[in-house]
């Protein structure tokens, strides 16, 4: 039997979205998520397009105010850095956190936003997924703590030694973000978890066994991000959720649950759903709350649904 795993987005868009910057309650959420048992806490990361908290800076704070969870970043954009200076980060975080990060990472969905965010630190964006693979590969070796030279399509050095090494052996797992065949392929290729949002369980479990097929040689975890708007109201959670997505993303609500697996109901509902997808394969899941008031929202969480998955098991 194989409990799921559940883990908490912390709202960082969420405050920059109502003006507010306060990275300390962010801090004191991670804690009060620890507390409450959930297993892991996640940052997000747009500096441009969606502007938040740096989710490494934040990280790292959380790391020094936690024992337990596990810290992830849902997802992190390494072509829009330099993989030396991406892996020295990741290295120290992970040595502070004594091995609890999870490194998610995507390309950057493909829009006129997300272009613009490239464009404005100097990055090609029709090379984010060349650069994205290469700097995967550059980072995995730099956290040998041997001396490493690389020459690629992006990116060249020679003699490079990163201290301090990462408190894992090999460095944090790496989960990536993606659906589709070229995405599915590079997950069984290079990745250790599976960090997608597709909005119908079908598409989850079609797409989790092409990645077993391929994945020859590593063993993926199949994961889950998902936003939730939980009310005892289910045409109250709706509005809520609506209420909380279009400024987010500023666009339709309509648009973006046909691209993103998104819940509103209760939490007798919410568990099914999820639970909906644990049975399509899904081992930890991400919950994004779409909610006005984050730390009531995170009370209700692992009051009112967190028992419901912890009392199921495949």
């Amino acid at each position: 039997m194989v409990g799921l795993e559940v883990g908490y987005l912390l709202p960082t868009r969420d405050q920059t979205v109502r003006g507010e910057h306060a990275p300390r309650r962010l801090i004191a959420q991670a804690r009060r998520a620890e507390e409450l048992g959930l297993d892991s806490v996640w940052a997000g990361d747009s500096p441009v397009t969606r502007p938040r908290a740096d989710p490494l800076l934040l990280m790292a704070a959380v790391a020094e105010t936690t024992e337990r969870i596990a810290l992830g970043t849902a997802v992190l954009l390494p072509a829009l850095r330099h993989p030396i200076l991406l892996a020295h980060q990741l290295a120290t975080l992970d040595r502070l956190s004594e091995g609890r990060l999870i490194a998610g990472m995507g390309g950057g969905f493909p829009n006129r936003d997300t272009e613009a965010q490239f464009a404005a630190v100097g990055v090609d964006f029709a090379r984010r997924i060349s650069r994205l693979e290469e700097s995967i590969d550059a980072m995995r070796r730099l956290w040998s703590g041997e001396e490493v030279s690389h020459q690629g399509k992006h990116f060249s050095f020679d003699g490079v030694r990163l201290a301090p090494p990462p408190y894992r052996r090999g460095g944090p797992p790496i989960w990536l973000a993606g659906s589709g065949g070229p995405a599915l392929r590079r997950v069984a290729r290079l990745a250790d978890g599976w960090l997608p949002y597709p909005p119908e369980t079908t598409t989850y479990a079609e797409e989790r066994q092409t990645i077993e097929r391929a994945a020859t040689a590593r063993t993926v975890t199949p994961a889950l991000y998902a936003t939730l708007c939980l009310d005892e109201d289910p045409h109250n959670a709706r509005q809520r959720l609506r209420s909380t997505i279009e400024p987010y993303y500023n666009a339709p609500l309509e648009r973006i649950e046909q691209i993103q697996a998104m819940f509103a109901g209760t939490a007798r509902q919410a568990a099914d759903w999820l639970h909906g997808y644990a049975e399509a394969g899904a081992r930890h899941v991400v919950i994004r709350l779409a909610t006005n008031d984050h730390d009531e929202g995170l009370e209700e969480l692992a009051d009112r649904v967190l028992p419901l998955l912890r009392g199921l098991g495949w």
